[in-house]
């Protein structure tokens, strides 16, 4: 085992204090927190006590700390950018909690700052894309038990009167930086990694902010694959979070199971043919012969994205392989800023 990374973490509210905290806590092996920062006094005490680790209320003095060889950013949407890039040219290399950025050129400077011989690098944490369900779809796609995949919907939805500070654009808030990153992520994957059209309608519903709460995104995919992506948070009634529809079969994922309906592979389908002639009265509508279906459910698991800290550990220290590139980080921002043209929540 290679030694463990001296970590940095910024920011330490919701998401630092919970899942980069509880993350980091459980690979003493991989992971060396040796300094902490937030406005929050409390919060830098809490980290000292459990991690042994300095702390500071300016992020330079951090980023300064000649001891920290990773800037973890987990501070707000609107401060990645800033704070990624003041790691980045002292030298430091980071791992960017989603969004990345809030825009394409912000993105694009990262990446070329993160890419020079022998400088620092730069992570994104789109720890969603090694989602176990987001993975084992994929791999019943790719086994073609449910034929041409000719079309995904993807939903993230509920109904809250959200008034946090993800719902202020000042701060970088609105769905389409908080869940969009993962889910944009996961469409841009089934589309076959690019697209070649987009329809995008974006709006405020039912939060308090002046960020948008609710958005619709259909993507055309290079592999002819339409994929329907929707995230709200004004829908009363939850719908699946996956419906995956192809032409032998169809897979449906609530948020707990993967169902399945395919046509059973071992029979053979009757060769038929269309027919020009008109049907008499009481005629069946379509074609009457009998299909043998098979049906399956694979039982939800906690999903495992905690995983990326290993993925993250292994491409630093060991140079292994990320499961996100650079160019499929910047690809989720230059889509999610095209989303926003023509919407009043562009300004």
């Amino acid at each position: 085992m290679s030694k463990p990374i001296k970590i940095g973490v910024v920011g330490l509210g919701r998401i630092g204090m919970s899942v980069h905290r509880e993350c980091l806590k459980a690979r003493p092996d991989k992971y060396q927190v040796v300094a902490a920062c937030d406005l929050i006094e409390d919060r830098n005490q809490r980290f000292a006590e459990e991690f042994g680790c300095r702390t500071y209320t300016n992020i330079e003095d951090l980023i300064n700390d000649p001891e920290v060889e990773v800037v973890d950013i987990a501070t707000r949407s609107c401060d990645h950018y800033a704070h990624a890039k003041m790691a980045l040219l002292a030298g430091k290399s980071v791992l960017v909690e989603k969004p990345f950025c809030s825009t394409y050129e912000e993105a694009k400077e990262l990446v070329e700052l993160g890419s020079q011989p022998a400088g620092p690098r730069v992570f994104v944490r789109h720890n969603r894309r090694i989602e176990e369900q987001f993975l084992k779809i994929n791999e019943i796609i790719d086994s073609g038990i449910l034929g041409n995949v000719y079309e995904v919907r993807l939903a993230r939805n509920s109904y809250q009167r959200r008034n946090d500070w993800q719902t202020i654009k000042e701060f970088g808030g609105g769905q389409l930086l908080n869940w969009g990153p993962h889910i944009v992520d996961h469409a841009i994957q089934f589309c076959g990694g690019a697209y070649t059209e987009m329809f995008s309608d974006i709006k405020r519903v039912t939060a308090v902010g002046d960020a948008e709460d609710h958005i619709k995104l259909v993507f055309k995919g290079v592999n002819g694959r339409v994929v329907d992506m929707e995230i709200s948070g004004g829908v009363a009634i939850k719908v699946p979070e996956c419906m995956v529809y192809g032409t032998r079969g169809a897979l449906v994922y609530d948020g707990k199971l993967i169902k399945m309906k395919y046509l059973d592979p071992d029979v053979e389908l009757a060769d038929i043919k269309a027919d020009p002639a008109t049907p008499g009265s009481g005629s069946a509508f379509g074609n009457s012969e009998t299909l043998v279906w098979k049906e399956e459910e694979i039982p939800s698991s906690d999903g495992k994205t905690e995983a990326i800290w290993d993925y993250f550990y292994e491409a630093y220290r060991n140079n292994k392989p990320y499961p996100i590139t650079s160019a499929q980080a910047i690809e989720v921002v230059r889509t999610i800023e095209a989303a926003k043209v023509g919407t009043e929540f562009a300004k």
